[in-house]
């Protein structure tokens, strides 16, 4: 061999078998037709359960769960330099205060800080600490409208109540996907029995809820002109407990942002909500 070639030798072998590695990649999927090399892998499955929250309260009390809505990588809407994630979860902590003040019910938080929870994992919280009622806490977006404003109260059906209902519910479901991954992905057979269920079981209770939270919010808070809707909500599939989404109001609308983010804004939304609830409760007791 020449001295030439025993200087390239090396290298060439170096060249020979990073293309080797990439015809591999290339056949095996791990590679596509973009510029450079590109692998993909799956998502880790997961396999722990949630940790459950606390839960504060008497034990002869009644038991809600309360679900600040998105966290973590998910913020939710974001406006004029508010983000969903943050605003709900002040929202929750007051009304959890509230609650725990009033001696109304026991309560538990899905989350207390900026986590990501599926939404299988923040109702299954609910059902595996046997709540009585679970809440979730919201605050929509209304894009460039921001003239929109008012509060919205949803229960679960497997049939939207208007266009706006299903889009709003295809946002939210959308919210278990990163990267186009669903990481919330489970049987669709599993999840259309969990729908049935929830309506058979659990609907009278749930639209009973919905109706004191508008009933309590009367004069005191500000509803959207069509307050009450129903749509396909993950989060909402429990089937033995009774489930409600509370939009709290539009955060690309300033006037309601700054009341969600406000002090004010928190203690009357606690107030109305746990109105509604000790309604709910006193009646599910002379049932």
């Amino acid at each position: 061999m020449s001295p030439l070639m025993q200087i390239l030798a090396p290298i060439l072998l170096t060249l020979a078998s990073l293309a080797g590695a990439i015809g591999l990649a290339w056949q095996s999927g791990l590679a596509g037709p973009e510029q450079g090399i590109v692998l993909r892998a799956s998502l880790p499955q997961q396999t722990v359960r949630a940790e459950l929250p606390q839960v504060r309260g008497a034990d002869s009390l009644p038991l809600i769960v309360i679900d600040p809505g998105h966290g973590g990588f998910d913020p939710g809407a974001s406006a004029s330099g508010y983000r969903e994630k943050t605003l709900v979860l002040g929202l929750a902590r007051a009304l959890r205060d509230e609650i725990e003040s009033r001696k109304i019910a026991r309560v538990a938080l899905t989350r207390e800080d900026d986590r990501y929870l599926l939404h299988s994992e923040r109702f299954e919280m609910a059902r595996r600490l046997g709540a009585d009622l679970f809440l979730s806490i919201h605050a929509d977006s209304a894009g460039d409208a921001g003239e929109v404003e008012g509060a919205s109260i949803y229960t679960l059906s497997d049939r939207a109540s208007s266009a706006a209902a299903a889009r709003f519910a295809a946002r939210e479901n959308a919210s278990d996907r990163l990267n186009g991954v669903d990481l919330g992905a489970t049987s669709d057979t599993v999840s259309d029995i969990l729908v049935e269920l929830s309506q058979r079981r659990t609907q009278a209770q749930s639209d009973e809820f919905a109706r004191l939270i508008q009933r309590a919010g009367e004069g005191v808070i500000t509803f959207h002109p069509q307050p009450r809707h129903a749509a396909d909500l993950k989060v909402l599939r429990a089937p033995d407990i009774p489930s409600v989404l509370f939009e709290s109001g539009y955060i690309t609308n300033e006037e309601d942002a700054r009341r969600l983010a406000s002090p004010e804004g928190r203690q009357r939304f606690a107030q109305v909500m746990s109105r509604a609830i000790a309604l709910y409760f006193a009646r599910q007791e002379e049932s």
